[in-house]
């Protein structure tokens, strides 16, 4: 491309174009992470409320003793 074809309007433009889609995919991403973590908590109260014991949960569902002691019911 030649200097003088050069149009930083249209350089600007797909810069923000690829800024955004990049944004786009970066809050997909974050959300599907997030829904992933709620499922895992739903399922380790699910099996706390079934009875399972906290070390069952935790290798059913990954999740550290310490988070899962706060989704214990009380």
């Amino acid at each position: 491309m030649l200097m003088t074809e050069w149009n930083w309007d249209d350089a600007l433009t797909v810069s923000r174009e690829e800024g955004r889609e990049q944004g786009r995919e970066e809050g997909r991403e974050q959300g599907r992470e997030e829904g992933r973590k709620q499922g895992l908590f739903q399922t380790a109260r699910s099996a706390f409320s079934q009875g399972f014991p906290i070390e069952v949960v935790q290798k059913i569902t990954g999740l550290d003793l310490e988070t899962l002691a706060t989704l214990q019911p009380r």
